[in-house]
């Protein structure tokens, strides 16, 4: 599988991921986070070209994908990662710090 295909594969189970987290579905939200740690697994097998490429979802347009990628990648783009990881505090809701308003 390409680098592409596994970044877009992480992606997609992400957001599958806390979809199904927002529903209450803990089970197909526990499918798709082995689904998202197998995409990792394999673009970690490429080294840093693989990391590299994951790193293009910290412009992802769900904020919950690009924060799961900043944790994934802490280690490797530290800086980056922790850039994405402090926007991220600042809004509302699941990946945030602060509860979403009602």
């Amino acid at each position: 599988m390409s680098l592409e295909k596994l970044v877009e594969a992480f992606a997609q189970h992400s957001a599958a991921q806390t979809d199904a987290i927002c529903r209450g579905d803990a089970k197909t939200g526990n499918k798709h986070a082995k689904m998202v740690n197998a995409a990792f697994d394999k673009l970690c097998a490429y080294g840093n070209p693989g990391r590299d490429a994951l790193a293009a979802l910290f412009m992802h347009p769900r904020m919950d994908v690009r924060v799961k990628a900043a944790a994934f990648l802490l280690r490797h783009g530290t800086e980056e990662a922790k850039t994405v990881l402090k926007d991220a505090a600042q809004g509302e809701g699941l990946v945030s710090s602060r509860p979403p308003r009602r």
